[in-house]
């Protein structure tokens, strides 16, 4: 009786969690499942092969738009060593050119096969319009697990044309009456698009960033304060060449609270941006930074 009930339980759960998904409303109010459907094209992708040399192999074999967990590619892992635990993992990943993260990582034992997904929350792309993933890179990493200072075992870039390469596009964001930019160089564009008090990471500034140079690239912050008040934000974002992304900083609730700060009306940082591989480098960027929210 127990075990049917909680998988009634889990049943119910999932069901609420899709009705939850296909009711999401995008910025311009139209409901985003919808929206989604009626703007995306047939997907004629039918597999590739990333790596395959003598110690493993990564084929990325279907791709699932629409799953539970977000926008999945479904691959297939194989470990041919005889006796080390390899991890596979993505290292960089990127949507039409803007940054992501699908957090994947996963061991396969010694002459074993795995299955596995790898799933892109829609979330923070579909606010701004990207809906059709047309070209998706991955940088996949491989090595050994029990030994993290040996060489890797493989290491590749790929990218992935649902619709053909020749359809693939770049996401280029259009500029907001709202938007406050605080740099825009030869290097890099920062941006700051707007506030909001999140209920998990509190008083939060979203940012839209731009790496156009052809490293990979630290953006940071320090001497934060608040009304007046030190207060260091969450955020440090590495973002890699050619690459922009969406990010944010934030500073929790607590902190307000203990600064007494019930209304942000002053935020004031050093904005430093520089080079992630050579911190010997001069810095792209350097700069004090107000904010009047």
């Amino acid at each position: 009786m127990k075990k049917l009930l909680a998988l009634i339980l889990t049943v119910l759960m999932l069901m609420s969690v899709v009705a939850c998904d296909s009711e999401t409303q995008s910025d311009n109010g139209t409901n985003s499942s919808q929206s989604q459907n009626k703007n995306s094209k047939e997907i004629t992708f039918d597999g590739l092969v990333a790596i395959d040399n003598a110690e493993c192999t990564v084929k990325v074999t279907e791709i699932d738009p629409d799953n539970m967990w977000g926008y999945t590619l479904k691959v297939q892992l194989e470990n041919k060593s005889d006796d080390k635990t390899y991890m596979f993992s993505v290292q960089d990943a990127a949507i039409n050119g803007v940054q992501c993260d699908p957090f994947f990582a996963t061991e396969v034992a010694a002459g074993k096969k795995s299955n596995e997904q790898i799933s892109f929350t829609k979330g923070e792309l579909d606010k701004n319009g990207i809906k059709d993933y047309t070209d998706i890179e991955l940088s996949f990493r491989v090595y050994d697990s029990d030994d993290w200072m040996s060489d890797d075992v493989a290491k590749e870039t790929v990218h992935i044309y649902p619709y053909g390469e020749e359809n693939a596009t770049k996401f280029v964001r259009t500029s907001q009456t709202t938007d406050t930019v605080l740099v825009d160089n030869e290097y890099v564009t920062v941006i700051v698009t707007g506030y909001e008090n999140d209920d998990v990471w509190g008083y939060t500034a979203k940012l839209f960033l731009l790496n156009k140079t052809d490293k990979n690239v630290m953006f940071s912050v320090d001497e934060a304060s608040v009304n007046g008040y030190m207060a260091d934000p969450f955020f440090a974002t590495s973002v890699s060449s050619g690459k922009c992304a969406f990010s944010s900083m934030s500073w929790s609730d607590s902190t307000l609270e203990e600064n007494g700060i019930t209304d942000v009306e002053e935020i004031e940082f050093n904005l430093r941006v520089y080079d992630e591989d050579n911190w010997l480098s001069d810095d792209l960027v350097n700069k004090t930074v107000t904010l009047i929210p």
